[in-house]
Parts: structure tokens; C-alpha cells; sequence
């Protein structure tokens, strides 16, 4: 899940599971071989970032000032799914970092850093640490939401989503609200309001709309609404210059549609961000196309990379990879379920069942009693569940 801009006073939480892992080391052939293109000094975000360096450099000191700078670099990570902002804003707020308590302003950052990183627990007790001094933080409560869903804990989500109501715009708190509902026993209710809601505040900020249509085509396609979907999913397309949430979870969409050639062109210009280098080797292996072996191996070298750092973020991404590109799916349900015991959205749970389904039915029980016991309602699931019930002899 992600979350837009509230206030110009807040930050832009990136997508929780799309931010892109870092490539492996690459040893150039030649002395001429370019092996990146850097963003142009014209380039107005690039500008942005010199103009809060420099205000920096006069009053290092000052956290809120590194605050606006982490917050853009945040920001960026957010749109370009590249990793090394969230580096360049840890770097900017270290000063403050290791700190038991430091400005209020510093706190969310760190909490937005470390949920970034799956680091939910400790995400938690920073964000409720800014809630005992600040009960009005409207950001902390956004994030604190989407770090319990996440995790699964839809009661604990819901009622952090209810203290936004006299903070923050009524959208934003009716898209949080609605879309717990969606995953937990409440879909079609949820969306019929969720749209509603959307209609009503037509006004809204481009941000606000971008996270709350993309939210929209996400239920329109659990509830087996694909055209509805595919509507959302344009509308958002279209608001502004999509971020890497958006695109991953069109791709995915367009994948479950049987439309890789679009996928292709969605993405071909965005595989720096390894999720969508996934979803792109993925629409290639689905036309048989001879461009899906270099695809593969460079996620090859890339989760490797991953490996050697000790980086687990991205689980999920890798099983799928296991599963899907190398037919490894022993492989694909260790990281599933490793992945499962920290995160429990819908594409975990996905992957987790299907990983299992190639597998190892009976791994699937636990996944599958908490699918039951939080009553969520998805129909690109019933393929798979209904698989594992053959092979489970039944059992649900």
C-alpha cells in the first residue's frame, strides 16, 4: 500500500514492497562504456535537492530543514523506486538518527525509512513515540495504519484510520477506512463507498486521487471486475506521471489479463527498479520471447547482490522469480513463507499459496486459515485455492 501527499507540510510514503534493490556490481569492458545516465542539473527535482543541500550546508544543525531534504529525497524513492534516496535520506537525518528521542519531525522520517525496510516493529514504536507527544500528527497516524495492515492487524489499522477524520482531508481518510474494509470481510460495501467518496471529492489533490483510483482498480480486480479496474487504472495512469507502485500493480493486472505485449511496453523503459524488471521478464517469458534470457539473468545478478548484503526485502519478489522464471519451487516456498511470517497482503498471500500449490499443499493451511478467519474476498485467488483443495483432499 502507499499513500499520497496530505499537506505540503508532510511526506510521500513510498509503496511498501515496489522500492528497487540495488544492482549488482558491474565491471565495464572498455573505459568509454557509459554506465549510467545521471538526471541533468536542469532537471527541477535535481534542482530542488542543490537548493536544500545548500540551505543545509549553512545550518547543519537545523532538523527542520534536514527534515524537508529527507522528505524530497523520500519523495523521489517513492516515484523512481530507487533505493538510494532512502540511503540519502538516512544520510541527511544522521545528526539525529541514533538519537532515544529526537524532533518530532525526525521521528516519522525514521519511521517511514525503517518501514521502507520492513522494519515494522521498530516503525511502530518510533511512530507511536511521535503519537504520545503529538496526537495530532496526522502523518503518523497514515503510516502507523498502513504499517498494522500490512502486518495484518486490520482492527488495530482501522482505528489509527479513525483518528484521521478531523486531522486530514476527508478523502484521505475515507480511502484508508475503505480500503481495510476491502480486506477484511467488507469488499463490495467498501468499494461501492470508496467510489462514492472518489466522485464526491473530484476536486482533490492529483496525489490523493493517484493513491485512491489505484486502490479502486485493486478491489474492482479482487472482485473480479476487470473492466472497472482497467478504468481505474487508466484514470490514474493519466493524472500524473506514474510512480512505481502504479505501474507494478497495472503490470500485474495486465498479467492476470493475458496481456503481456502491454505489459512490455508499460515497463521496457523502467527495469532499473528490479519489481518491474520482474514483471517485465515475466510478459517476455510469456511470448516466448528470445529478449526474456537476458531479463532473467540480470535478476539473477541482481538477487544475488541482494543475498550478499543480507538485504530480505524483497522475499516476496524473489519467490515469485524462483517460482515463475526458474521453476525452483522449493526455493519459491521458503522465501514465500519467510516473507508470509513479516508481511501478509494480498500478493503475499498469492504467492505464498501459490508457491505451496507447486510444492507442498500442507503449507498452505495456515495461509489459508487466515484467509477464512479475515474473511477477505479475492477472485484471482480462486484458481489457486481451488488446486490446493484437490490436493488437500478437500480441506479448505
Amino acid at each position: 500500500m502507499h499513500l499520497p501527499r496530505l499537506l505540503s507540510a508532510l511526506l510521500i510514503l513510498p509503496g511498501l514492497l515496489m522500492t528497487a534493490v540495488q544492482a549488482a556490481p558491474f565491471i565495464p569492458t572498455n573505459g568509454k562504456q557509459v554506465l549510467e545516465q545521471l538526471p541533468a542539473r536542469t532537471d527541477p527535482l535535481q534542482r530542488e535537492f542543490a537548493l536544500l543541500r545548500k540551505r543545509l550546508a549553512e545550518k547543519p544543525d537545523d532538523p527542520a530543514i534536514a527534515s524537508e531534504l529527507a522528505m524530497a529525497y523520500i519523495h523521489a524513492s517513492r516515484n523512481d523506486g530507487d533505493p538510494r534516496y532512502l540511503g540519502y535520506a538516512q544520510a541527511v537525518l544522521k545528526p539525529w538518527w541514533s538519537l532515544t528521542n529526537p524532533p518530532v519531525s525526525v521521528l516519522v522520517l525514521r519511521a517511514t525509512i525503517l518501514q521502507s525496510t520492513h522494519q515494522f516493529p521498530q516503525a511502530l514504536l518510533d511512530l507511536n513515540s511521535v503519537l504520545k507527544q503529538d496526537r495530532d500528527n496526522a502523518q503518523a497516524w497514515l503510516t502507523r495504519a498502513t504499517v498494522l495492515q500490512v502486518q495484518g492487524e486490520f482492527a488495530q489499522a482501522r482505528a489509527s484510520c479513525m483518528r484521521l477524520y478531523p486531522l486530514a482531508p476527508e478523502l484521505i481518510t475515507l480511502t484508508c477506512l475503505h480500503n481495510i474494509g476491502s480486506l477484511n470481510g467488507d469488499a463490495a460495501s467498501s468499494y461501492a463507498a470508496l467510489s462514492s467518496a472518489y466522485t464526491k471529492y473530484a476536486d482533490s489533490d492529483a496525489g490523493t486521487k493517484i493513491w485512491g483510483s489505484t486502490l479502486l482498480a485493486e478491489m474492482a480486480a479482487r472482485l473480479g471486475n476487470s473492466k472497472a479496474a482497467e478504468n481505474w487504472y487508466q484514470q490514474a495512469l493519466t493524472l500524473a506521471s506514474p510512480d512505481s507502485y502504479l505501474l507494478g500493480s497495472y503490470a500485474d493486472f495486465l498479467l492476470d489479463q493475458q496481456r503481456p505485449g502491454e505489459v512490455i511496453t508499460l515497463l521496457k523503459s523502467k527495469t532499473r527498479n528490479d519489481a518491474l524488471l520482474l514483471r517485465y521478464a515475466l510478459a517476455l517469458q510469456a511470448q516466448k520471447s528470445a529478449a526474456a534470457a537476458s531479463q532473467i539473468m540480470l535478476l539473477d545478478q541482481r538477487f544475488e547482490a541482494a543475498m550478499l548484503r543480507g538485504d530480505t526485502v524483497h522475499q516476496r519478489e524473489q519467490a515469485r522469480y524462483e517460482l515463475q522464471l526458474k521453476n525452483r519451487p522449493a526455493i519459491a516456498l521458503k522465501l514465500a513463507q519467510l516473507n508470509w511470517a513479516i508481511q501478509k497482503e494480498t500478493a503475499d498471500l498469492r504467492i505464498l499459496l501459490e508457491a505451496a500449490a507447486a510444492q507442498d499443499p500442507q503449507a498452505a493451511i495456515p495461509a489459508l486459515a487466515w484467509l477464512q478467519q479475515n474473511k477477505l474476498e479475492d477472485k484471482t485467488l480462486q484458481a489457486v485455492i481451488a488446486k490446493l483443495n484437490t490436493r488437500l483432499g478437500g480441506r479448505s
